[in-house]
């Protein structure tokens, strides 16, 4: 049995036309883009619809893919993208009043509690810091691949990272664990 392609030939033949490669990179992928969008978003259906407008665009785009950068790099553009364009569409949409929620977390695992805490820090950082430290602690992005995801130099990454982790480190009350990545098994 022949191995399995990579991401990059992949995408190159499904730039080709050959859909099955391109149903190949989608599912290989969507976990990954997945987890990006619900870091960045913060709420699992706007996550979700995320999710699928970014597998969408990657469908509809993939002949725009032109191997200058790793077809991940490409992605997670396409994947940041979408996320934004949530953010932005949900901030323009009427708030619900909030529910009662009376099932407590007695009985979670720690591991879940401190996912949900991570989560709910994120959700109040900038979104530019946001953006930063969730492509570079949950999809290990290196700086370079960051700054042409979000377009931006190297060194406005690395102050973004620097000050979000600074400001994750405050609302999870942590302040002395400074220059620490984010730990969660999830990705």
């Amino acid at each position: 049995m022949p191995p399995d392609p990579d991401s990059d030939e992949l995408a190159r033949r499904a730039a080709a036309g050959d859909r099955g490669a391109l149903e190949t990179l989608l599912d290989r992928h969507a976990d990954r883009i997945h987890a990006l969008c619900r870091r960045v978003v913060a709420h699992p259906e706007d996550a979700l619809d995320a999710t699928q407008e970014a597998m969408i665009a990657v469908a509809r785009g993939i002949t725009r893919f032109d191997g200058r950068s790793a077809f991940t790099t490409w992605l997670y553009r396409v994947a940041t993208n979408a996320a934004l364009d949530e953010l932005r569409r949900k901030q323009r949409r009427p708030l619900p009043s909030p529910s009662v929620d009376d099932t407590g977390t007695a009985g979670i695992e720690d591991a879940v509690v401190t996912r949900l805490d991570i989560d709910a820090a994120l959700a109040t950082l900038p979104e530019d810091f946001r953006v930063a430290v969730v492509l570079r602690d949950l999809c290990d992005l290196d700086y370079d691949a960051i700054a042409t995801v979000l377009d931006v130099p190297p060194g406005t990454v690395r102050s973004r990272i620097a000050r979000g982790r600074a400001a994750l480190e405050a609302a999870l009350g942590n302040p002395a664990a400074s220059g620490r990545r984010l730990r969660t098994d999830d990705a």
